[in-house]
């Protein structure tokens, strides 16, 4: 898995400089990021503190655990079905 370079909170630092700055085209320079990605994470965590980004990281992850346990279920449902529907 790739790992990130740069944490929630120095996304949100990086998101309040750009809010300060006029030239975010320079900002994105600075902090060799793309435009593309200051966008990015600005739809995805502006206006959030860091305190608000570390409790979107644990729910996504406690989202994904919970999708892979409903996968799971639904496996094990399909093959008591067809174990029940064989001896029938």
């Amino acid at each position: 898995m790739k790992r990130k370079r740069f944490s929630e909170e120095q996304i949100i630092r990086i998101l309040k400089e750009g809010e300060a700055a006029n030239n975010i085209r320079e900002l994105c320079r600075l902090h060799n990021v793309t435009e593309q990605t200051f966008y990015r994470w600005r739809n995805k965590y502006g206006g959030m503190e860091v305190s608000d980004a570390k409790r979107l990281k644990a729910i996504e992850k406690e989202n994904t655990e919970l999708k892979k346990i409903v996968a799971e279920l639904t496996l094990d449902n399909r093959m008591l079905k067809d174990v029940v529907s064989k001896k029938l």
